[in-house]
């Protein structure tokens, strides 16, 4: 994990780009500071205790929320929901920083979009070493993302959902 400073000048040069515009970046960081250093991003009346039950979305830290996570954004790809697969692959780009893994994040950003960030996805998730075949018991599934992840349409018959768009 990257140390609190280092989060807090991630998150001050977000906030001033236009890269994070709705903020989804940020607030990713924000749940890896501490309760002292989140303060200023926190309700004024919010304890360590509950600070530390919020943050990841009460799972036990960064690495559970980001297989989780991970999970989300390759249902949102196979469900062609081209903004919740947007927001995860910036989303997990921050993580993969977060992690301080550079390498991933730059193999990410080379990576192309197209099919809604499957080949970005895939990136992470191999970079990070969580394989994403192990998430699939579906083999159709399986097949629909290897497929988008190589820049092709969820079904070789085509898609009739939105993949050629």
């Amino acid at each position: 994990m990257r140390a609190q400073e280092q989060i807090l000048h991630r998150i001050d040069q977000h906030t001033t780009s236009d890269e994070d515009r709705l903020g989804f970046r940020r607030d990713l960081l924000i749940n890896a500071l501490d309760i002292d250093h989140a303060r200023p991003f926190l309700q004024p009346d919010i304890t360590a205790q509950q600070w530390n039950r919020h943050r990841w979305d009460s799972h036990a830290g960064p690495e559970e929320y980001g297989r989780n996570y991970l999970w989300f954004a390759v249902h949102k790809i196979l469900d062609h929901r081209s903004g919740s697969a947007g927001r995860a692959v910036n989303k997990l780009t921050e993580l993969a920083w977060l992690f301080g893994r550079d390498d991933v994040v730059t193999a990410m950003n080379s990576a192309a979009y197209p099919m809604y960030g499957a080949p970005k996805i895939t990136v992470f998730a191999d970079g990070l070493g969580w394989p994403l075949h192990s998430l699939a018991h579906d083999p159709d599934w399986r097949d629909a993302f290897i497929r988008m992840a190589a820049g092709l349409p969820c079904s070789p018959d085509g898609c009739v959902r939105g993949c050629e768009e």
